[in-house]
């Protein structure tokens, strides 16, 4: 895709949930817009990620179709990693803090979390055509649980962070639809 469409892209995303509140007249509370750092949930999804992580890099490890973890030079990683970053930040507070808000609204909140991954693993098969890309519904499931369980974007931002420099070494990425 190409960067000013992405640039685009990731406005719409990060600037739409605002946007939305400010035209409805709304509290951008009510969605849970807000970013705040508490000590426990940091620590608490620190050990989330830990947990998580560890799991999925034993199945990377043993991913038949490609030699992991990959070799990446310290620019790569730097660059990846702040991509990765601004992907974290943008992709939360449209997904998880207004999208499962409003599916809130209408669903059972684990309903919503499931409607809100429908819609976010999908949407990453634009940066990386790769099957294995819908795979991202799963590690959405505990982001979209993040935010239900902390009402705060900072914790499911953080392990969707920790997430993306993960898979600088581990996401597998086999094969083209």
């Amino acid at each position: 895709m190409s960067t000013f469409i992405s640039f685009c892209a990731g406005v719409f995303l990060l600037y739409w949930p605002y946007g939305w509140c400010w035209y409805r007249k709304e509290d951008p509370d009510e969605y849970g817009l807000r970013w705040e750092f508490r000590a426990k949930d940091f620590m608490q999804t620190l050990a989330v990620s830990a947990f998580i992580l560890l799991a999925l890099t034993v199945v990377a490890m043993n991913w038949p179709w490609e030699a992991l973890p990959r070799k990446r030079g310290l620019w790569t990683v730097l660059n990846m990693g702040a991509s990765g970053l601004a992907a974290a930040i943008i992709e939360e507070t449209f997904f998880r803090g207004w999208l499962q808000p409003v599916l809130e609204r209408h669903f059972h909140p684990f309903a919503a979390i499931v409607i809100t991954n429908l819609v976010f693993a999908p949407i990453h098969l634009i940066v990386a055509p790769y099957w294995i890309s819908l795979c991202t519904f799963f590690p959405g499931l505990i982001m979209g649980w993040l935010k239900y369980r902390y009402k705060n974007l900072f914790p499911p931002a953080l392990f969707h962070f920790i997430g993306n420099i993960w898979s600088i070494w581990f996401f597998p990425m086999p094969v083209n639809f």
